[in-house]
């Protein structure tokens, strides 16, 4: 024990640049989480988003204790973490896989995507059993190598070893596989067609993308610190480039924020003052630059480009249309939806995609919609316009 006490006061603390970052993006990471499991709905896909986030701060943490070298107030919990190394992949084509196939997440279908953080976890008993002497000996390899290291009880098995060796280029597997999963998740919801908002900064189909790209950023740092460094004395600058993702994330997320729109505060407040817009101008705006084909166009927002307030777009609807906003809105887009239904140009798109481009965000929505304003489904009216034509 004397030698041990030894190798642990030899271990210095370190704090710098490096651990500063690295402690920020895993609290930010952690508070993220923890907004996202407060706000978002239980069976949505961003609460996959939010356990994703979880994992790589538990990851992010365990790495931050190493470099610090606080690890060994708990060294114990060294190298405790490396199952979840190997789940934030996964966890992060389960968000996207929901998000973009809106489907929940199902452990009977996507339970072959744990077999290898969990047969590495089995493997690893033995190490994880193992005395202070050993998880010691561990850090000391990958951190101190000139410190030297403290005697192991006899007959001790390092069996173990032999995928532990082998660690890093799993963890590069994992992030080459699920990189290309991602890839063609999000080209095959390309093909359904998608449009845009022109309004917010970054929708679902952007976030995807921008999601990949963080993945494959992630993995040639992983490539390039594994080619430099035989040991673990590279983990911080992975620790630092997620501190970046992180708080890249956390920008988009905040700048969506209700708290930014004009009309938050001011339609509580505000009066029916503005006697310059008519509903002329709300039919000009809408049909110059197609608003309503936005699939998150409100009445807030379309008052905001007015530059007036939501009451005063209501009345004027409701007063020359007869309708209230929803429908107003929605009858431009089945409308649009004709067209684009029978436009040679939309033709590789499928009912559902098209309905999408016209500002539906769901296929239940855009067929009601279409029965109520059309009288028919999207279907019978091609089938009826088309044999027209050939008639």
């Amino acid at each position: 024990m004397n030698d041990i006490q030894a190798i642990f006061d030899q271990i210095p603390l370190r704090f710098d640049l490096s651990s500063h970052l690295m402690l920020l993006g895993v609290v930010q990471g952690f508070f993220l989480a923890l907004v996202i499991f407060l706000r978002a709905k239980k069976k949505s896909a961003i609460i996959l988003f939010g356990w994703a986030l979880v994992i790589q701060c538990l990851v992010f943490l365990d790495v931050y204790l190493c470099y610090t070298g606080l690890i060994k107030y708990a060294i114990h919990f060294n190298d405790s973490t490396e199952p979840l190394v190997l789940l934030i992949s996964p966890s992060m084509y389960f968000f996207l896989y929901a998000l973009l196939e809106r489907k929940p997440f199902a452990f009977k279908k996507l339970w072959p995507h744990f077999i290898l953080p969990i047969l590495y976890a089995l493997s690893q008993i033995n190490y994880y059993l193992s005395p202070v002497e050993v998880k010691l000996n561990a850090y000391l390899g990958a951190y101190y190598h000139n410190f030297g290291y403290v005697d192991v009880p006899e007959g001790f098995n390092y069996s173990y070893h032999f995928i532990k060796d082998e660690f890093r280029w799993l963890v590069l597997f994992s992030l080459s596989f699920y990189a290309v999963l991602s890839v063609i998740l999000i080209l095959k919801s390309r093909k359904k067609g998608w449009v845009s908002p022109k309004n917010i900064k970054v929708d679902k189909y952007i976030f995807s993308r921008n999601t990949v790209i963080i993945i494959i950023i992630l993995f040639f740092t992983l490539l390039l610190t594994y080619l430099n460094f035989d040991d673990d004395g590279g983990d911080h600058y992975i620790g630092i480039i997620q501190t970046v993702s992180i708080y890249i994330t956390s920008f988009f997320i905040l700048s969506e924020s209700r708290f930014f729109e004009k009309t938050w505060i001011a339609d509580k407040y505000e009066t029916l003052a503005s006697d310059s817009i008519q509903f002329d101008h709300i039919e000009t705006f809408l049909s110059v630059s197609q608003y309503f084909s936005d699939q998150n166009t409100t009445l807030k927002s379309l008052a905001e480009k007015l530059d007036t307030n939501a009451n005063t777009v209501s009345k004027l609807i409701n007063s020359a249309t007869g309708a209230n906003f929803n429908d107003y809105i929605n009858q431009k887009r089945v409308e649009l939806a004709k067209t684009r239904l029978l436009d040679a140009e939309f033709k590789h798109l499928t009912v559902e995609a098209i309905g999408q481009t016209v500002g539906f965000n769901s296929k239940s929505a855009f067929y009601n919609a279409f029965k109520k304003h059309a009288g028919q489904s999207p279907s019978a009216y091609v089938k009826e316009k088309m044999g027209r034509k050939q008639a």
